[in-house]
């Protein structure tokens, strides 16, 4: 395998996913990750600056990967509760795919000084993807699906809040399913208590 190719890049990184995700930033080191990947020292800083920067890299990639999957999955459907819905999905999918890339970004907001790099960025993709729920409602505002007393940004807040908090539980409490029927629940959930007066039962 080529030193400098994409395979030991990703190699690599799922080296350090395992670790970080099992042991944490500060007690993992590189001599743990190069031996986990097989690979050298000069092999993991020809892709990755340091330690710090690998981390990064997941974090982005945890951060990129859900901006693209939530876009994908609000394509699908052209009704607002029906795109809530499959967003809901296309992110238990993701979570369900990549349990520890979503532990380590979640565990990233709640880190204690020392616990990740001390330069990591991470916030402007978080607004970004904050950014793409508010257009949404945004929208569905503007199409009369979402009570007006309502802000857009609070909306989207309140969405995004439900979406992290659910799948927090399930972390803590795996036996809760995240699947169609629950994401349908939690949308409506949402929908009962934000929703314009056609949602209301």
């Amino acid at each position: 395998m080529a030193k400098h190719g994409p395979e030991t890049r990703q190699q690599i990184l799922q080296a350090a996913l395992k670790r970080f995700a099992n042991a944490g930033y500060a007690a993992t080191s590189v001599q743990q990750i190069v031996g986990d990947a097989r690979v050298s020292k000069p092999a993991l800083y020809y892709h990755f600056r340091d330690k710090a920067g690998l981390f990064q890299a997941l974090v982005s990639e945890a951060h990129d990967e859900r901006y693209r999957v939530v876009q994908q999955a609000a394509a699908r459907r052209n009704d607002f509760r029906g795109q809530l819905v499959e967003i809901l999905m296309a992110l238990f999918d993701y979570f369900h795919k990549n349990r520890e890339l979503t532990r380590i970004a979640f565990a990233t907001a709640f880190a204690a000084p020392g616990e990740v790099p001390a330069k990591l960025r991470y916030v402007d993709k978080c607004q970004r993807n904050l950014e793409f729920i508010n257009s949404l409602m945004k929208h569905a505002l503007a199409a009369g699906e979402l009570d007006d007393r309502f802000d857009s940004l609070d909306l989207a807040y309140g969405f995004y809040g439900q979406i992290n908090f659910f799948v927090r539980a399930h972390l803590l409490m795996p036996k809760y399913r995240l699947n169609r029927a629950a994401a349908e629940r939690i949308v409506d959930l949402f929908l009962s208590g934000a929703g314009a007066k056609k949602w209301k039962k």
